[in-house]
């Protein structure tokens, strides 16, 4: 064919550079199409194609193994080639890693409860804040769950005390008033000796309704309610903040 290049050169004749060139960029992309159809055909996608995969893909895996699988696949945020990856982990592991693991997971679910106080995680009637009378007993702090507590503490500010909601008023995902602790903590508040309650939960639409609903609560009781402050982050740049951020800094603001 008139002017166009031979995909086979034809030995006889020299090659020149132009024609090397395009015989092996040709030669890569048919090797980069057959890799593609094998791994179609093995059902695997591209970036999943690694041997762990292909391990514990096989049919011979015995039911321990697919059970295992099976359990760290329901975990938040765990995939099924996570599940497979931490399931592999497992079997590499030295047997009384293994079984410190497997007991580490048993006494969390039999010696772990709720604080009959606060709601907080405990292992005895109530929680090591509960029992510190050093802390200021005139302080109440309302969180929506134990993680959002465990993070106030390590801030390293806050002394007083805490009362867990388990929760947040979330009518689109059928979650009311009635689910969480909410008698529990006006029951506190009532019995007196506080003076203040933080509102600390989540700056969201669910959690702003469920900080309306206790301010409701407890409006007819001689308590302080106060809100975290919200706004600035030290560090950041007025230009790139967002409107929802600049309002709240604006509404609290305070004296300098």
């Amino acid at each position: 064919m008139g002017g166009s290049k031979e995909l086979i050169p034809n030995p006889q004749r020299g090659l020149t550079v132009a024609t090397k060139r395009d015989h092996w960029s040709r030669l890569c992309i048919l090797n980069i199409l057959l890799y593609l159809m094998r791994a179609k055909r093995a059902e695997i996608s591209t970036e999943d194609s690694n041997p762990l995969s292909l391990i514990l893909n096989m049919p011979e895996l015995t039911q321990s193994v697919v059970t295992l699988i099976d359990e760290f696949a329901k975990l938040p945020g765990i995939g099924r080639k996570s599940a497979e990856r931490l399931t592999y982990h497992v079997l590499r592991m030295h047997r009384n890693e293994a079984m410190a693991l497997a007991e580490a997971i048993r006494a969390v679910k039999e010696n772990v409860r709720y604080c009959r106080k606060c709601y907080n995680l405990a292992e005895e009637e109530e929680c090591t804040i509960c029992r510190d009378l050093q802390r200021n007993q005139d302080l109440l702090c309302v969180v929506e769950q134990p993680r959002d507590l465990i993070a106030l503490e390590q801030a390293g500010v806050y002394r007083g005390l805490y009362h867990v909601l388990l929760g947040r008023i979330a009518p689109l995902d059928g979650i009311g008033p009635e689910q969480l602790t909410l008698d529990a903590l006006v029951a506190r508040v009532r019995q007196g000796g506080f003076k203040e309650v933080i509102l600390a939960t989540n700056p969201t639409v669910e959690g702003d309704g469920t900080a309306l609903h206790i301010s409701n609560l407890l409006g007819d009781l001689p308590v302080r309610l106060t809100r975290l402050a919200r706004g600035i982050t030290p560090g950041s740049v007025i230009e790139f903040a967002n409107k929802e951020i600049l309002a709240d800094a604006i509404t609290g603001r305070q004296d300098f």
